[in-house]
Formats: structure tokens, C-alpha cells, sequence
């Protein structure tokens, strides 16, 4: 009986190259511009400018993506693509608890509210 090549990717998503999330940053050490994809921590490309390392990195994004599709191996959703609920659980230290609701009481907003709005400072 022949040997026959399955596809184990049919029923994997295919996602386009420019879903992913990209970033270009300068590297003092390198000397040049070092783009990365953050759906994939381990792949950097680098370039003069900073559209050429972009370029660059999305050139070895497309790669990757073949080959995980033609190996059938599971490939990440996008950071675009994903859904979040907007619900989130954070552990903290009680003295930390105590002091952002002593700051959200003198700022007569709820404890929640004084949270979102210090993690909105963070993410610009």
C-alpha cells in the first residue's frame, strides 16, 4: 500500500500575515532596526530602516506560517483576532489592596475604576 501524505491543517484557521501584531525597535547593539512579531516571541528580523525591518519580518512571518500550516502543527491566533471578556482577576499583596482603596476612596471613584484608569496610563 502507498504511503500518502495527510493533511493535518485542514481544520486549522488560516490567518494573514498583516493579523499579526508587529513592533520596531532600535538596537544600539546591533545597529539597526529589530522587528518583531509579538504572537511570536522568537522569530527578529532586523533592517536599516525601520520599514525594512517590518518588511523583513513579516517576510519571515509568512514563513513560519507555511510551514506550520504544511507540517500541520498548530499555528497562534492573532492578537487581532482574539476575543476578551474585559474581565480580569489580579492577586495582590492585602497592604497594595488597602492602599489603592484608600486612593480610590479620596478620589471618590470605585476601586475598579481607580485601576482601569492607572492600567490605561500603562498601556499608552
Amino acid at each position: 500500500m502507498p504511503l500518502t501524505k495527510t493533511n493535518k491543517a485542514i481544520d486549522t484557521p488560516k490567518y494573514k500575515v498583516e493579523e499579526y501584531s508587529y513592533h520596531v525597535i532600535w538596537s544600539e547593539e546591533d545597529q539597526a532596526f529589530i522587528g518583531r512579531v509579538s504572537e511570536f516571541p522568537s522569530l527578529a528580523a532586523h533592517g536599516d530602516t525601520r520599514e525594512e525591518a517590518l518588511n523583513e519580518i513579516s517576510i519571515a512571518v509568512e514563513g513560519v506560517l507555511e510551514d506550520l500550516e504544511d507540517s500541520g502543527e498548530h499555528i497562534p491566533e492573532p492578537f487581532s483576532k482574539r476575543q476578551y471578556s474585559g474581565t480580569l482577576n489580579v492577586r495582590m499583596p492585602k497592604h497594595i489592596h488597602r492602599q489603592l482603596a484608600i486612593e480610590a476612596e479620596r478620589q471618590g471613584v470605585s476601586l475598579n475604576q481607580l485601576i482601569v484608569s492607572k492600567l490605561a496610563v500603562l498601556s499608552t
